[in-house]
This record gives structure tokens, C-alpha cells and sequence, in this order.
């Protein structure tokens, strides 16, 4: 796999700099760069930005309303992204449940989901992780239960990411108990204003409100909202976690990161020396870059076989989601460390 850009390469991340140079909201940017917590307007007044741009669901193909970008595009874009401090995309609408859509929806279903999810319009959530379950979907225990034209939904949801702000919510439900307990799982699209759905904060430690958990009780959902048919649940799963867990998203991220802390070294001292010149730190440092540029190899090698149709096993993409959550630990730990 060549990793040198070509020439036509070079000049689309000069058109993606000056792009986010002249659109990006300097407030939300600021923010991104404090570390200060972001809300609802900041998240969609970016993404709607970049939906006029038709840059928003960047993963999708051309006939779908995505830019047909290739691999190294949206690699390149991600890192731009990622430099600029821009505000995150939130991934639900676009990575996930609009794949889904492409893949399993309805003509019907398709209409009227993916304009919102292409216009950022729409903000969606996750309900997939269970007070008793974990992510341990064949687990899960939120039940579905058919009565004429409306699913009637029971059970908790939890560390829902800005579920707090979403207006939907795409949820595997157990539509039945018989057989393998990956046989009963439904995947329901969720109003979040739905009568007997109450949503809880969950505040994490450094005080900021992005995971919740919600309580269903006796919630109606149509049954035109059911994608797929019952009991495709984890097929469904399967393939949407195979589009989650296969973005490059994580690298470029982690490379600010890892810029950060190499500025922090530089600044701070040790024993009257700069931290950067510390062996041991330097050290770690080198560690952790060797691990990004790894984990960079990855992703980019998983987003190639996407863009040619290849098979994403899930075993390597989790591997990858993994690899990526432990260097951000390890690099969030340094930065503390070192500051």
C-alpha cells in the first residue's frame, strides 16, 4: 500500500484547508481546543455546514448524496478536521444508522430518514448497551412486543452518547425469546419525545453530561419504524458495527493528541531540563507513536477494503476500536503526566 499522496491529493487538502478556514465557527472551534464541553448547536451548526457542502456524510457513495470521496480523501479530510479543532460529527446519523438504511431500509423508510441524516438535520442516538448486558448484545433484554400496528417497548438503554439532544434512536429490542437469543433481536427506529421514554444524565468525572440512560415503559413505535425484518437484529448489528469500527476517524484524532503532548514536553521541566529531553519520557513518547502509526496502517488498510467492496471481518475492525481506545488512555495519561 503506497502512503505517499499523489499530487491531486495534496491540492484537496488545500481545498479542505480553506474551506475550514473560511467555514469553520471560530466559538465552536475555540471550545474544541479548551477541551470545554460542546452542546447540541455546536455539533449541528458544523454539520449542517458541511452537509451544504455535501461533505457531511463523507462515507457514503455519490448515487446516495455522499461525495464518492476515495479512501485517501477522507483521510486526508478527517485529519484536517481534526487539526482545525473542528466539532465532532456526531457518527450516529451518517456512520451508522444511515448505512443501515442504504442496506436494509425501506423505498418508504429511505425517504424519509435520509434527507434529515444527509442535511444534519436529524440527530440520532444509539440503543444498543444495557444495564445488564454491557455490549453484550445477544444479551440484551429491552423487549418489543407486537400489538396491531405499534411495537410496545419495555426496558433501559444505557451510556447513550448525546442521547440527551438526539431525535432518534435506532435500538435493538427482543422481539422474541425462542431459539438462539441472537434470533430475537429487531432493530426499532425511536422518537426520543415518545410517550414513557424518560432520559437520565449520566455526569462523567471531569462533570460533562454526553452519556445518558433511558427507561422505556410500555413505549408505542410504529411498526413501519422495524428496519429489516423481526429477528434481523444482529445481522443488521453486525453490519452496522463493521461501518463503526472501520472509519479512520480515531487516527487523526489521536495524532493531535500526540501533537499535544510533544508541546506540553517542550514546556514543561525536569530536574532544569525540558521534559521533551527526559530519556524515559522521550521514550514514551517514541512508544506511543509507534503505536499510533500502527494503528494509522490499520485503519487506512480496513478503509481500502472498504472502498473496494471487500469484506470488513469484524474481528479486525473491533481489534482496531480497541487498539485505538487504549492509545487514547495511554495518550490522555501522559498528557497528565507530563502537565
Amino acid at each position: 500500500m503506497d502512503m505517499k499522496f499523489t499530487p491531486e491529493q495534496l491540492a484537496f487538502r488545500e481545498e479542505v484547508r480553506a474551506f475550514i478556514k473560511e467555514k469553520l465557527p471560530e466559538d465552536s472551534s475555540r471550545k474544541v481546543a479548551q477541551g470545554l464541553e460542546l452542546n447540541r448547536d455546536d455539533h449541528q451548526r458544523w454539520m449542517r455546514i458541511l452537509a451544504e457542502k455535501g461533505w457531511l456524510a463523507t462515507n457514503w457513495e455519490k448515487k446516495d448524496g455522499g461525495p464518492g470521496w476515495t479512501v485517501a480523501e477522507k483521510y486526508i479530510f478527517e485529519e484536517e478536521l481534526s487539526v482545525a479543532n473542528a466539532p465532532e460529527v456526531v457518527p450516529f446519523g451518517t456512520r451508522m444508522v444511515g448505512p443501515v438504511l442504504l442496506a436494509f431500509g425501506t423505498e418508504e423508510q429511505k425517504r424519509k430518514w435520509l434527507p434529515g441524516i444527509l442535511s444534519g438535520e436529524t440527530m440520532w442516538c444509539q440503543g444498543y448497551s444495557e444495564p445488564g448486558a454491557g455490549s453484550d448484545l445477544a444479551s440484551l433484554t429491552t423487549s418489543a412486543r407486537r400489538e396491531g400496528d405499534y411495537y410496545i417497548v419495555n426496558g433501559s438503554k444505557i451510556w447513550t452518547s448525546h442521547g440527551h439532544y438526539a431525535d432518534m434512536m435506532f435500538a435493538l429490542v427482543r422481539t422474541s425469546k425462542e431459539g438462539k437469543k441472537q434470533e430475537g433481536i429487531t432493530c426499532l427506529l425511536i422518537d426520543m419525545k415518545s410517550e414513557g421514554l424518560e432520559i437520565r444524565p449520566l455526569i462523567k468525572l471531569d462533570g460533562r453530561h454526553k452519556f445518558n440512560q433511558e427507561y422505556f415503559t410500555d413505549v408505542k413505535v410504529p411498526v413501519e419504524n422495524r428496519v429489516g425484518e423481526e429477528g434481523q437484529g444482529w445481522t443488521i448489528a453486525k453490519y452496522l458495527l463493521g461501518h463503526e469500527r472501520g472509519s479512520g476517524g480515531g487516527v487523526a484524532s489521536a495524532q493531535a493528541t500526540l501533537e499535544l503532548l510533544k508541546k506540553i514536553a517542550s514546556q514543561e521541566r525536569r530536574d532544569g531540563r525540558p521534559l521533551a529531553e527526559d530519556p524515559d519520557f522521550r521514550r514514551k513518547i517514541a512508544d506511543l507513536e509507534a503505536a499510533l502509526m500502527t494503528l494509522e496502517v490499520g485503519s487506512l488498510r480496513t478503509l481500502a477494503n472498504a472502498s473496494a467492496d471487500k469484506p470488513m471481518p469484524l474481528t479486525a475492525a473491533a481489534g482496531l476500536k480497541l487498539g485505538m481506545a487504549e492509545l487514547r488512555k495511554a495518550l490522555t495519561e501522559a498528557c497528565m503526566e507530563a502537565g
